[in-house]
């Protein structure tokens, strides 16, 4: 039953980690938000120059990984499928509601992890009727 649960619900539940912890802090939002932007690591690039690798870097590099597999899975045509489309939906607008609601969540990088969570319950059910549509169709013998 795990296999249903959303993987993408991982990104959201460590970005309100990192958000929590920053409120949490003496800072407040404005802290917990700068957490996101602050490099963790530098890269050196050939060029000279270093790539700044951030929190919030890590969280949508995360996300982009688990919503390949997250498309993955919309491909599947198991019940199971339909239980991880409606718990998609529901991390859909939960997350579409603390983007709205909770200054923490009013982020670019919240936002992406929104936008990826969308592409995600769209191509579930673009998956699965398309995929019904061929099942009738070659059900129907035409």
């Amino acid at each position: 039953m795990l296999i249903a649960i959303p993987l993408l619900f991982i990104p959201v539940v460590i970005y309100a980690i990192v958000i929590g912890f920053g409120v949490l802090g003496s800072g407040g939002i404005a802290a917990a938000e700068q957490a996101l932007r602050d490099p963790l690591f530098t890269v050196p690039m050939v060029s000279g120059s270093g790539w700044n690798v951030g929190t919030g870097d890590l969280i949508l590099f995360l996300s982009l990984i688990l919503l390949f597999f997250e498309l993955l899975k919309s491909t599947s045509s198991q019940k199971v499928a339909i239980i991880n489309h409606a718990l998609s939906m529901i991390l859909f607008v939960f997350c579409l509601v603390a983007f709205l609601l909770f200054k923490g969540f009013a982020t670019s990088t919240f936002f992406l992890i929104l936008t990826m969570v969308m592409l995600d319950v769209l191509a579930g059910f673009i998956v699965t009727i398309i995929s019904a549509r061929k099942d009738l169709d070659f059900a129907g013998g035409g």
